[in-house]
């Protein structure tokens, strides 16, 4: 059984890497083109992760978790995890970091945090 279990959850992890990969990219463009019309990292991120979380929700509730999404479980997950890109946007600003830092440092936490925040909380089986 302990065999079973860990193979799920590699295997689980291994989904929700497959749609943050997508995930990703579309942060990162979006971040990109945002800070190239202007806005602070903050802001940028906070719109980019924003655009992203969308797909990234509905495709790990589907794809990763196969369980129901619901409004309540996106308002969940974008709450939190928005909070968590805006709290790096903002240390960005504060310090002066390139926004390749940011993002690299954001999207490595967002990993990580998203996967057990999503797993433990907004996609828990009941």
């Amino acid at each position: 059984m302990y065999k079973t279990k860990r193979f799920s959850a590699i295997s689980l992890f291994s989904r929700f890497l497959s749609v943050g990969v997508i995930n990703t990219a579309i942060h990162w463009l979006s971040f990109f083109a945002l800070t190239h019309f202007g806005h602070g990292q903050a802001q940028s991120n906070l719109i980019a992760f924003i655009i992203a979380v969308t797909f990234s929700f509905f495709a790990n509730g589907k794809f990763t978790f196969k369980t129901n999404v619901s409004l309540g479980r996106y308002i969940t997950f974008t709450t939190f995890m928005g909070a968590l890109a805006y709290s790096f946007g903002s240390i960005a600003d504060f310090w002066e970091l390139h926004e390749l830092v940011t993002l690299v440092l954001f999207s490595g936490t967002s990993l990580v945090v998203g996967f057990l925040f999503s797993k433990y909380v907004v996609f828990k089986e009941v």
